[in-house]
Parts: C-alpha cells; sequence; structure tokens
C-alpha cells in the first residue's frame, strides 16, 4: 500500500515535471505589432516589409509593404530571426559582431543589420519582430518598437 502510494506519488511529480507553461504569441498580438510597427513607419514616411516570429522562429506574420524593393521581405525576416536567436536586438548583435576579434558566427538566417527586435513578456521572448525598408536599419527598429510597445500596453 506504501509502495503504491508512493509511486502514484512520484508518477504525478514526473508528469508535472514533464509540461512546462509558455507564453505564447497569438495571432491578433502578432497583427497588433504589425499594424502598430507599419502605423509608426507610415506617419515618418517609411514604405517598408516586416515579418514576425514566434518562439520558434517560424513566421506568425509577415509583409512585403507596397513600393518597396524585393529584398526587404527576407531581409525583415533575417533581422526577426537574429533578434530571436541572440535574444537582444540586431542591432546589438551587429555591434557585438563588429567588435568581436573573431568573425561573427555562421548561423543561417542571421543578419548583422539593425531593425529586428526580440518580444518580450516579462523575462521570456516570445518572437520577434524585423522591418526592412526605412532608410536606416535604426528607423527600421524604432517601428518595430513601436509596434511590441502597442501589444505591451494593450496587455495591461
Amino acid at each position: 500500500m506504501i509502495l503504491s502510494a508512493m509511486l502514484t506519488s512520484s508518477s504525478a511529480l514526473s508528469m508535472a515535471q514533464g509540461v512546462i507553461a509558455q507564453k505564447t504569441l497569438t495571432t491578433e498580438g502578432a497583427l497588433s505589432i504589425a499594424h502598430a510597427a507599419l502605423d509608426k513607419c507610415h506617419a515618418d514616411g517609411y514604405h517598408v516589409s516586416l515579418t514576425i516570429l514566434d518562439s520558434s522562429g517560424l513566421i506568425k506574420f509577415q509583409l512585403r509593404g507596397d513600393g518597396t524593393g524585393p529584398h526587404t521581405l527576407e531581409h525583415s525576416r533575417r533581422k526577426a530571426y537574429t533578434a530571436l536567436t541572440f535574444k537582444r536586438t540586431s542591432a546589438e548583435t551587429a555591434k557585438a559582431w563588429a567588435a568581436s576579434p573573431t568573425p561573427p558566427p555562421l548561423i543561417e538566417g542571421t543578419v548583422g543589420a539593425a531593425g529586428g527586435v526580440p518580444i518580450r513578456v516579462d523575462n521570456d521572448v516570445i518572437g520577434a519582430i524585423g522591418v526592412s525598408g526605412a532608410p536606416g536599419g535604426e528607423k527600421d527598429e524604432v517601428c518595430a518598437s513601436a509596434g511590441i510597445a502597442k501589444l505591451l500596453e494593450s496587455a495591461k
């Protein structure tokens, strides 16, 4: 009887340890980020493309903006992937690579250009956004950050 109770208790503990709770970027959240980022870029006069990735690196939302170059869609995905992979802005990653005495790591799909920002909820990175097409990556990053701010503001 005692052995049976111990096995049952141990089994329940193992089940709890085998499952994790995880924050997830919803479709509505991704759309909210996209709209706010585009609104910011359009208000500043920029035509951009953007990509939003989930925490697994899969595309949650992607848009090639009117009047953008053909490269901007893929470039926005790479910026987002860089931000997700390194859990910091793609600009911070570019600066770290430039300051390093060794060559940057060859991670397929990453790029050393500003415009990618991780999407954080508390301390968890639940995705990333990359924006491409403004005249300078720092302007892309402002738009991406505006999108994330809108999501976080609506989550309060």
